[in-house]
């Protein structure tokens, strides 16, 4: 989708520089693809811990180590 938009040279300086981005739609692109993954995985977090049928940790080394 083409959208003009006006970015402060600032921080569309710093995107660039913090991705390592070629050009500048690279870093937007970037920016976008990052902040949505950040979001995606706050909205897991908030299942953290509520699924009570999960083996813990230690009970699947001990089954581990029997098998």
């Amino acid at each position: 989708m083409k959208t003009t938009v006006d970015i402060p040279d600032g921080d569309l300086a710093d995107a660039i520089r913090f991705s390592k981005a070629k050009t500048k739609r690279e870093a937007i692109v970037t920016a976008i693809q990052e902040f949505n993954r950040r979001k995606r995985m706050a909205e897991l977090t908030k299942y953290a811990g509520t699924c009570k049928d999960l083996v813990s940790v230690d009970a699947l080394l001990k089954q581990r180590r029997k098998g």
